[in-house]
């Protein structure tokens, strides 16, 4: 290798912790429209910016920080437990209260259906599929964890 290589390489490396977490939001966010198309048998690009859904792409993303920190920094440094604490809390908040969110969403749309039918000021409808089930959050925790894995890994 020649020494631009090597410091391009470096560069990379140094930034591991930006981009380790952004390429597992986007494969989980991915992974959303190949299972949607799977089980739909519809192609929904859309589903690539939308929140809920199989796998959580948050806990993806929090988790292949965590992962990604703890294998460069060590798994008992202050970095490591700052990011292992947020991403509890965000995986935490996905299945909790982004979920139940969700469920109000849905209850407040069928009411507004049943109140005002056909009133065009009450047609607006809220996003229903805002958080995520436990299973969801744990499929994206592990793609995050793998992913920090495999990219972090000294091959």
């Amino acid at each position: 290798m020649n020494f631009v290589t090597v410091k391009a390489v470096e560069g990379i490396e140094a930034y591991q912790a930006i981009w380790v977490p952004l390429v597992a939001w986007f494969i989980a966010q991915f992974l959303k429209v190949i299972i949607h198309f799977a089980l739909k048998k519809s192609f929904d690009l859309s589903l690539m910016w939308s929140p809920g859904g199989m796998p959580s792409a948050h806990s993806a993303l929090m988790t292949a920080l965590a992962t990604t920190i703890g294998l460069k920094y060590g798994f008992t440094s202050p970095l490591f437990a700052i990011s292992l604490a947020v991403a509890f809390i965000v995986m935490y908040d996905a299945a909790g209260v982004r979920r139940t969110v969700g469920y109000q969403s849905t209850m407040l749309n069928k009411m507004l259906d049943e109140l005002f039918k056909g009133d065009k000021e009450f047609s607006q409808r809220l996003a229903e599929i805002i958080g995520h089930t436990k299973w969801e959050v744990f499929a994206g925790a592990m793609l995050g964890i793998a992913l920090g894995i495999v990219f972090n890994w000294p091959w």
